[in-house]
């Protein structure tokens, strides 16, 4: 029996279509298929997000081919046979299939091929070699990708070991393709291999790394794959400063239990310890964003202080001083590490939280001056007393009140 995806909505799409027919212009029929995860997602019914292609025409066919059809085309990796097509405003990533020359564990030179089945043999694992044509018909050259992706095994292609001395960042992959797609026990032979060749990890560049890292992280369970990873030894050599999984483990289930959204940077600050200048380091190392960088480090400053029992005024005050973002971090964080008794009251403190309109101190300094402190320092140390004040009173919204304290603290001050 041919299996088949039938005509799904992201096959039929004019832009998908309209980039289908340029190839098969210039290459006739047959010569592009769709590969890879858009196929592995079709037949596990989840969502498709990129739309890969891998043809028999060469990158300069392929770029020809789009140009006489009044497409984009992006040379976006034409070394390794990919060309970016851009049809109606989606992106086609079209690659000729292609045969490892030579690897070095970090990057490979290829040699094109019209060969399906030599292709597929340089992919990683088996559900990822799957092709299906433009009719949806499945192509499975590995004779176990279909099997693997319908029962969650993450399989490498031909010999574990080879791949993975190809392409170190295969390890990392089989976490996080265990993570998202994994069902049941792991593939003992994979996961011996990826024990064995851990320390080929260590040559990778950080931003691979990291975006492996925050792509496993990003499941929508990644406890299992997580534990697997430690086990293996992987973990420690990619994050040394995991302090246990422990808090990762229960903020995942406070996520499932509370219909949280995954967090994958909330996840990575599970890990760490709470010490913002570890945070620092670790996203220099791991070449994260300065948005990242100071999330993770707000997330894990111990100071001020978060505890379950927090009256909603003090829940305010911390709001305000801390921003919504760092505070809600930290008060999951906090519910993630505490004493099953007090989820209630971690829990309580959320949406006190993000109901709460942060308000802006309702003085200037110009305001300051008019009192009569001079122009200099002074005015930003009696703003910040009369800020003092107006937190301690829970954000009164009384520009009389506030002004009669400016009055008090200015006359209080020495100039």
């Amino acid at each position: 029996m041919i299996e088949s995806l039938g005509a799904a909505p992201w096959m039929t799409r004019s832009s998908t279509r309209g980039v289908i027919a340029a190839l098969e212009a210039a290459g006739g029929p047959g010569c592009a298929r769709f590969v890879g995860g858009c196929v592995r997602n079709a037949i596990l019914k989840r969502p498709i997000d990129d739309i890969d292609i891998a043809t028999t025409l060469t990158p300069s066919e392929v770029i020809r081919a789009l140009v006489a059809a009044g497409l984009k085309a992006h040379p976006t990796g034409v070394e390794h046979g990919t060309v970016t097509a851009v049809a109606e405003g989606r992106p086609f990533e079209i690659t000729t299939l292609r045969r490892d020359v030579e690897t070095d564990g970090r990057r490979a030179v290829v040699a094109f091929t019209t060969d399906w089945a030599e292709d597929a043999q340089r992919r990683d694992f088996r559900l990822n070699a799957l092709y299906a044509d433009p009719n949806g018909r499945l192509y499975d050259p590995t004779a176990g990708g279909l099997a693997d992706a319908r029962a969650g095994r993450i399989v490498f292609v031909g010999d574990a070991e080879t791949r993975i001395r190809e392409d170190a960042l295969r390890i990392l992959r089989f976490f996080r393709f265990y993570a998202w797609y994994g069902r049941g026990e792991p593939d003992a032979t994979a996961l011996a291999a990826c024990a064995a060749l851990r320390e080929l990890v260590r040559a990778l560049s950080a931003e691979r790394v990291s975006a492996e890292l925050l792509k496993l992280l990003a499941a929508e369970d990644p406890r299992a794959a997580l534990r697997l990873m430690a086990q293996a030894g992987v973990l420690a050599l990619v994050l040394p400063e995991a302090r246990g999984l422990e808090r990762l483990e229960q903020l995942v289930a406070i996520e499932t239990e509370q219909l949280f959204s995954e967090d994958a940077l909330l996840r990575l600050a599970a890990l760490l310890p709470d010490d913002p200048a570890t945070a620092a380091r670790l996203a220099e190392r791991l070449r994260l964003s300065n948005a990242q960088r100071d999330r993770l480090a707000a997330a894990l400053n111990p100071q001020p202080r978060l505890v379950s029992w927090m009256s909603p005024k003090e829940t305010r005050q911390l709001v305000y001083r801390l921003g919504l973002q760092a505070f809600c971090d930290r008060a999951t964080l906090g519910w993630a590490a505490g004493r099953p008794a007090a989820a209630t009251q971690w829990r309580a403190l959320l949406p006190t939280a993000q109901s709460f309109p942060v308000p802006r101190l309702p003085m200037t300094g110009e305001e300051v001056m008019a009192a009569g402190v001079p122009e200099g320092p002074l005015v930003g140390e009696v703003l910040r007393e009369v800020e003092a004040w107006w937190i301690d009173n829970d954000f009164p919204n009384d520009k009389l009140a506030l002004i009669e304290r400016l009055k008090a603290v200015a006359q209080g001050m020495a100039y």
